[in-house]
């Protein structure tokens, strides 16, 4: 007997990220460009995790668009495997004097 299978998608092993949908990765997107824009213009800078690959490609997007949202360049690297730092000009890794760390969870 033969069946057809329709919408079958294969099933991510345990432990693998599930991919977002093109909604979901908007409305992420759109969370992130508040959430983080908020804490990089009050304190001009932000840290925020980014496990996987996927959610690095995600902040250097919200970066870029908050930079063009706001005329200036918003600069962003990885602190280190598990998170990435925002910041506005003058704050970069070596201008802060700021040892306290600021996260943001969603």
């Amino acid at each position: 007997m033969t069946r057809e299978l329709y919408n079958v998608r294969l099933v991510p092993r345990e432990g693998d990220p599930t991919p977002l949908t093109d909604e979901e990765e908007q409305r992420a997107r759109a969370t992130l460009f508040n959430d983080l824009g908020r804490a990089v213009s009050d304190h001009g800078w932000v840290r925020f995790p980014a496990y996987s690959p996927e959610e690095r490609r995600r902040l250097v997007d919200v970066a870029r668009r908050l930079g063009a949202y706001w005329g200036t360049e918003v600069g962003v690297e990885a602190e280190d495997h598990c998170s990435m730092r925002l910041f506005l000009p003058g704050y970069g890794p070596r201008e802060t004097t700021v040892t306290a760390a600021l996260e943001v969870r969603i």
